[in-house]
């Protein structure tokens, strides 16, 4: 059974750090406007205080070198009692890097926010290692320094799971979505995004409700956690949700048939309770996804009860749902609905 420590809630006021776990862009000088930008909406969307950890904005050609240097800078935020919540700059590519340098005790006796997405999955399973639930949810750079404003949809969802130790309910879908990228460049910030009509999320499979608790992540990320001691134990799959995302990358269904494939094989697809997937970015691949995911589940395993919903708000596609690690969600397969059942801090 899945069961992590829950965080304290933010509140007013509070202390919050910026770390930057891979690539390490916030302290570029093209793109330090963007990190500028981000840590300002922290401040006053969300009435937070944010600081930098020493190498947070030292430029990505030291952190690359540096993975030490990361971790250390992981390790110290949570080890600073004054310091609540951790928010991840943005993803890149190999935060795998740092595994040598973690002190799982060090999050273990020390619980707080963790949140990021991309490859910041692996600090997720760092964190599921420690026994802690952190949250799959925006970085600074690339959703919080959004151009013109961060989405109303993002803003909700960050306040009722951060902010609220009640359960968060029914996660509407977003009526829009994007994934279009704009260069970062100043010039740039006040350009707005095109935006299309989201047609919201689709059962691929099953009936009525079912429960469990959440564990999941970015699909290229969790193949360089495989045969790590991230791993988690094949009993950790037990009764769970499953939510799995593709990147900006946009791997081919080809790779994504092998790696869903190796979750039949190694037996996680036959014990968790259900899969939810988001919506590829630029939704491409879009149904070709769903053919896979059909093929392998359905045709190849047989698990033809397995709850399957697809094209949900989560990932690389914006504006996002926060997904917390461990927390007690449904899926409704009747009215393709998803909900958070418990207040996933305290």
């Amino acid at each position: 059974m899945l069961e992590l420590i829950k965080p304290l809630k933010l509140k007013s006021g509070d202390l919050v750090a910026t770390v930057s776990l891979s690539w390490g862009g916030a302290g570029d000088a093209e793109t330090r406007w963007r990190y500028d930008l981000g840590k300002k909406r922290l401040e006053e969307l969300f009435d937070l205080q944010v600081i930098e950890m020493p190498n947070t904005l030292i430029g990505r050609e030291f952190l690359y070198h540096h993975p030490e240097k990361r971790a250390q800078d992981l390790m110290d935020a949570f080890r600073n009692p004054d310091i609540k919540a951790i928010f991840s700059c943005i993803g890149g590519e190999e935060s795998v890097r740092m595994l040598p340098y973690i002190d799982f005790d060090v999050i273990r006796k020390n619980p707080k926010i963790f949140i990021g997405y991309s490859d910041t999955t692996v600090s997720h399973y760092i964190c599921l290692k420690s026994g802690l639930s952190s949250f799959y949810g925006p970085s600074v750079l690339a959703e919080l320094a959004e151009n013109v404003q961060i989405f109303p949809y993002t803003v909700k969802w960050l306040r009722k799971v951060l902010f609220s130790d009640t359960p968060a309910g029914l996660i509407e879908p977003s009526t829009t979505w994007t994934s279009e990228r704009i260069p970062w460049l100043i010039e740039n910030r006040d350009k707005e995004k095109t935006m299309f009509p989201n047609t919201g999320p689709i059962v691929l499979q099953g009936k009525g409700k079912v429960k469990g608790r959440l564990i999941g992540g970015c699909m290229e990320v969790l193949e360089m956690l495989k045969d790590t001691k991230l791993w988690p134990d094949k009993s950790t799959f037990d009764s769970v949700i499953l939510f799995l995302e593709t990147s900006e990358n946009m791997p081919s269904p080809a790779y994504v048939e092998y790696w869903l494939r190796n979750y039949g094989s190694s037996g996680i697809l036959q014990r968790i309770n259900g899969l939810i997937w988001s919506k590829p970015y630029n939704e491409k691949y879009f149904e070709e996804y769903q053919k896979l995911i059909k093929k392998i589940v359905t045709d190849e395993l047989g698990l033809t009860n397995l709850p399957i919903i697809y094209n949900m708000n989560f990932g690389h596609t914006e504006p996002m749902m926060i997904l917390p690690f461990g927390c007690m969600a449904e899926m409704n397969c009747d009215d393709a609905s998803f909900s958070l059942l418990e207040g996933a801090v305290v």
